[in-house]
């Protein structure tokens, strides 16, 4: 079984302060010399290894705009009194109410108490504290900078909490979709991340391993995808995106099956009675961890490995319900001598077809897993009809025809959204767009769009391959009939996407040839 390597890291840089951050500060007041006694009060002030990032505005308008440039600010140091009196009032009010942000602490600061006073501000004005300038002492200013830091990294913590769980949660509703995995791993590593208390926001990958993970090299650790710095790592050696030092790590993980804990990251070895086994790394945690913290991690990532494994074992029957179709197509399709791989390259045929003609991805893949069904009608038919060298004569063809209305008999009726694809593609996938087709001889749009799609996959793969009756045509004689059809076998449209999209088809044909 394929392990999966899981990590959560952020570059290391030199300088504490870059590979830390900042907490953003927001001053707001129109007289120069409190920003300048502001930050001076404030110059050695730090809050769990971060220092302070300072950003003026001089007037209530140009803090507006600074809000919605710095969403991610910690604090703001707001004045009453600007080029209004009511100026900063309507700052705190434009925060909360138009640009949404509920996170930043709004600490009030006056010159004139009585302009606005304490009880009416603290009832009408969702702000956090409220302070005279004459009572805001370096002491005070630091006292009340460190509390509001305090509730502002706890209510990022719960933010992240609140996000970790909502992903997990679309992750289980849309458990067969293609990303759920990474959803899932996303967010749970939001959680553990909320858990120690790292506010920052971290980058996500999640990488496949080697297929042993006993194995003492495991040299090729690749990864499957990612965001942030990662975003362009896809498919690189973890050699060529760890640093030396962290890899090491990493391999004595795997070889002693434990946790290594390093001065900024961590790297967990996470196993299951199912022999599943996984590598939980993360970066940016605190350099001193607790006991406490030390005994969550390692529950967490053991609770990680069994939640994560639930998805793939999701993932895993959805993909043995594909190979099933794939499998029992085939197995109808070697009826006839000469067809080879024609229901892969159909499936992926379609899938191009229909992303080029504007369908979504869920049913792009639905046509794509469904179409190796379209010919499962073809098992009733006799092989002399099937495998005959030469011209059917109107008989055999009346019995060749039904191969249609067959296979719908046979897929008809089922509760799975692939099947029941499979029974209208069955049907109609000879069906002509101006209605000269058969079973029913519908015509435009009263062919279902699968059924459409199908109908020019299958000719055109038909036409490039040999088959009993014929040689494979050349790429421009294929591409001449299929546009000589354009409106009355084929729609239109399709016509036109299959021009656009013909190099990606022919890579197609390429890749799965007979």
């Amino acid at each position: 079984m394929m392990g999966d390597f899981l990590f959560s890291d952020e570059p290391e840089e030199t300088i504490n302060e870059i590979e830390l951050g900042t907490w953003k500060v927001l001053i707001v007041d129109d007289e120069p010399e409190v920003h300048a006694v502001t930050k001076l009060a404030l110059s050695d002030f730090e809050f769990q290894n971060k220092r302070l990032e300072f950003i003026s505005a001089y007037s209530g308008a140009e803090a507006k705009e600074l809000i919605k440039e710095h969403p991610d600010a910690a604090i703001v140091l707001l004045d009453v009194v600007m080029e209004t009196d009511d100026a900063g009032l309507q700052v705190a009010k434009f925060i909360r109410e138009e640009a949404k942000n509920n996170h930043i602490r709004i600490i009030l600061r006056t010159g004139q108490p009585g302009q606005a006073p304490e009880r009416q501000v603290i009832i009408n004005y969702d702000i956090n504290d409220y302070k005279s300038k004459t009572e805001l002492t370096a002491q005070k200013l630091f006292t009340v900078i460190m509390s509001s830091l305090r509730s502002y990294r706890d209510i990022i913590s719960i933010e992240q909490s609140r996000e970790g769980l909502e992903k997990i949660i679309i992750a289980s509703r849309n458990i067969f979709s293609a990303h759920s995995i990474e959803q899932f791993i996303e967010g749970v590593m939001q959680q553990l991340t909320s858990l120690l208390g790292i506010a920052d926001q971290a980058m996500y990958a999640t990488t496949l391993v080697a297929q042993n993970p006993e194995a003492q090299n495991n040299e090729k650790l690749i990864v499957f995808s990612g965001t942030g710095d990662f975003e362009k790592s896809e498919g690189k050696e973890l050699n060529d995106v760890l640093q030396t030092e962290q890899l090491s790590a990493c391999h004595q993980a795997l070889t002693e099956k434990s946790i290594i804990y390093k001065d900024n990251y961590l790297f967990a070895y996470c196993s299951s009675e199912y022999n599943h086994n996984s590598m939980l790394f993360i970066s940016g945690i605190p350099k001193d961890l607790t006991d406490t913290q030390r005994h969550l991690i390692e529950i967490f990532s053991q609770n990680v490995q069994l939640a994560f494994e639930n998805v793939q074992l999701q993932s895993e029957i959805e993909a043995t319900q594909q190979e099933l179709v794939y499998r029992l197509s085939e197995a109808v399709e070697q009826r006839s001598t000469d067809t080879g791989n024609h229901v892969k390259r159909v499936a992926h045929i379609c899938y191009i077809l229909a992303k080029g003609y504007g369908l979504s991805k869920h049913d792009a893949d639905l046509v794509r897993l469904a179409s190796p069904l379209h010919d499962v009608g073809k098992v009733g038919i006799p092989d002399a009809i099937l495998n005959k060298p030469t011209k059917l004569d109107a008989h055999e063809w009346e019995a060749m025809k039904t191969h249609t209305d067959k296979g719908y008999v046979i897929l008809k009726d089922s509760p799975h959204e692939i099947v029941g694809a499979g029974a209208i593609i069955a049907k109609e996938h000879h069906e002509k767009w101006d209605g000269t087709g058969y079973p029913r001889g519908l015509s435009g749009t009263q062919i279902n769009i699968f059924g459409r799609i199908v109908a020019l996959a299958d000719v055109y793969d038909a036409l490039r391959h040999k088959r009993c009756y014929k040689e494979p045509w050349t790429l421009q004689n294929v591409v001449d009939e299929i546009n000589a059809q354009k409106g009355t076998h084929f729609e239109p449209k399709l016509v036109d996407v299959f021009n656009d999209k013909l190099d990606e088809l022919e890579a197609v044909l390429s890749r799965y040839s007979d």
